[in-house]
């Protein structure tokens, strides 16, 4: 629930930097049990519409969650060392998003790269390790 509320609330439109994959993970998992929840609510309210599939407490959650969604994606693809723009194959059919998928299991890349620095904080390779000094 941290990763979900700290992406609506403190990095609502934060499109630099890197996101781990539990932080885009444990986001996907609260951006889904809420809107289960809310189509629950929706139908019991009878605001369900069939044909969207989405009700009105359930749409605005979409709407009000749409920018951080993507800020979080575009995160999570620079941490692989992917631009942002690849989460544009979301509009290719099938491909886009099995390729995405991917893209989003892939663990982070080491040390830090052309978006900012490891979030996890593991060095990449050639990167000396610190060494503690004994007397």
């Amino acid at each position: 629930m941290k990763w979900f509320l700290d992406a609506l609330k403190n990095k609502y439109a934060t499109f630099e930097g890197r996101a781990r994959r539990s932080e885009y993970w444990y986001f996907v998992l609260f951006y889904v049990l809420s809107i289960v929840a809310l189509a629950i609510v929706d139908n019991v309210l009878g605001t369900l519409s069939e044909e969207a599939g989405l009700g009105l407490l359930s749409g605005v959650f979409v709407l009000a969650t749409f920018i951080p969604t993507i800020a979080v994606t575009v995160r999570r693809l620079h941490d692989t060392d992917r631009s942002g723009w690849w989460v544009l194959l979301e509009f290719v059919p099938i491909i886009g998003g099995l390729v995405l998928l991917v893209f989003m299991v892939l663990d982070s890349q080491p040390g830090a790269n052309r978006f900012g620095p490891n979030p996890k904080g593991v060095m990449g390779p050639g990167t000396p390790s610190p060494v503690t000094a004994r007397e």
